[in-house]
């Protein structure tokens, strides 16, 4: 099952204005649809192509790659061997998992020299990286992040009405609590399936949710194998599964020991790095000073990590069980789950902001006379000023922080919002929006 994808876009714009100079690579974790979306497009934009999946090719065909020297019998040996024929300038030639034989990748620099045809790789996870030690990165290589789906890709796969929100979003108003129970409701599905393809199309095959559970669990253990061949010890697949607890603790950072411990803890750092590398996950980093940029006040030892998709977070929230239970979904779809979930939306908003393409910043700083201290959830820079935001899965409280931060920070903020699943609202500065408008306020 295929579904529109955004990068389709961006592959279209590579093709019309940088395939000549460029090979284009497909980043991404796995499973999240990469190798889907190359095939797709060589099909709708080329008269020819060639697929070549390195996790399962024949010896012949890698072997091509041993003598490039001779371009005109590498492309005949190529056809051949695929029983495919190229056309110039009209053919692509797809290297996908290319990270398991980066000779392929090697080779990309003399073959886009060539400028008969184009190039489209795709590589997953922490191998990409590892496998090219002894290669040279070609600098002739475009990379294109592939994220999981968003929400909008998930409602156009879904048939909902992405547009209502954006003429909602337009109005500004309150839509009503009828219909913005609705709306809500239609966003906790997202939450709970994710945007991984696999367990958006087993929702649209009507699974059951514990069905598609089973589907994100199999994801889960695919990350997991990847890990351990970077560490074996099990170290990596720790800090990840620490995630959801460490958020639901509301510590100012995440804490590598309490992932791992403090013993035999000195890779802790570059196995942390690894996982940041994978893109299964999502950092946040403490801004110290957010009157200025927020990349340049970035804290490398503050930060905040979450999951780079909601429906995988929500597995892995009950991943100490075999499977999570039908009922357990139904009461977060009903938003009757016996919880705090405010952390299940700030990764969900840490999501949409990632998506828009931008980097995850958020903001503490101490109370006075107090052990306690001030947190703001999310910031986003809007020209040469900040919007911020706070995060609620109630809408109640006193909102006592991002007030707090408005004042101090006042002559360089531009909006502060509470994000919550009540109807839009403002008191005094502070703007209300529902949850699923958050995609607007990133654009």
């Amino acid at each position: 099952m295929y579904f529109e994808r955004k990068v389709y876009r961006k592959l279209l714009d590579w093709k019309d204005k940088y395939s000549e100079k460029y090979a284009v690579l497909l980043e991404g974790a796995r499973r999240v649809g990469k190798s889907t979306i190359a095939e797709h497009f060589a099909q709708n934009e080329y008269k020819s192509y060639i697929l070549i999946d390195f996790s399962k090719t024949t010896d012949n065909i890698c072997d091509c790659f041993n003598d490039i020297g001779n371009m005109n019998m590498f492309f005949l040996r190529l056809q051949a061997e695929t029983g495919v024929t190229l056309y110039e300038h009209e053919s692509l030639i797809i290297f996908d998992e290319v990270q398991l034989f980066p000779k392929a990748r090697q080779a990309i620099k003399h073959l886009v020299a060539d400028g008969r045809y184009n190039y489209l790789e795709t590589g997953s996870l922490i191998s990409i990286k590892k496998n090219v030690k002894d290669i040279l990165i070609p600098s002739e290589e475009m990379k294109i992040q592939v994220n999981p789906m968003d929400y909008e890709e998930f409602c156009m796969a879904t048939g909902d009405n992405y547009e209502l929100l954006q003429q909602i979003y337009h109005v500004n108003s309150a839509i009503g609590q009828a219909t913005n129970r609705k709306l809500m409701r239609d966003l906790r599905i997202y939450m709970a399936v994710g945007g991984m393809p696999q367990a958006v199309e087993a929702y649209l095959e009507g699974k059951n949710f514990s069905e598609i559970d089973l589907v994100k669990r199999q994801i889960i253990a695919l990350y997991e194998e990847d890990f351990k061949k970077i560490d074996a010890s099990g170290r990596i697949s720790a800090l990840y599964h620490s995630i959801p607890a460490q958020l639901a603790k509301d510590s100012r950072k995440y804490r590598i020991t309490t992932a791992i411990g403090k013993r035999g803890n000195t890779k802790a750092d570059e196995l942390l790095y690894e996982l940041m590398d994978s893109k299964t996950i999502l950092s946040c980093y403490n801004s110290t000073d957010p009157r200025v940029s927020l990349t340049d006040t970035k804290d490398f030892d503050s930060y905040k990590l979450y999951l780079s998709d909601t429906g995988l977070f929500v597995t892995l929230m009950f991943i100490d069980r075999p499977v999570t239970e039908n009922d357990v979904y139904a009461k977060l779809l009903s938003d009757k789950l016996p919880a705090n979930l405010g952390y299940l939306y700030e990764n969900l908003v840490a999501q949409m902001i990632v998506a828009s393409g931008r980097e995850l910043y958020y903001h503490t700083w101490e109370k006075k006379e107090s052990t306690h201290y001030y947190e703001v959830d999310f910031l986003i820079s809007e020209g040469s000023k900040i919007n911020a935001f706070e995060i609620k899965s109630s809408g109640s409280g006193k909102h006592e922080s991002i007030k707090m931060f408005y004042k101090k920070f006042s002559k360089n903020v531009h909006n502060i919002y509470l994000l919550s699943q009540k109807d839009v609202g403002k008191e005094e500065k502070l703007l209300l929006k529902p949850f699923y408008l958050m995609p607007f306020l990133t654009q």
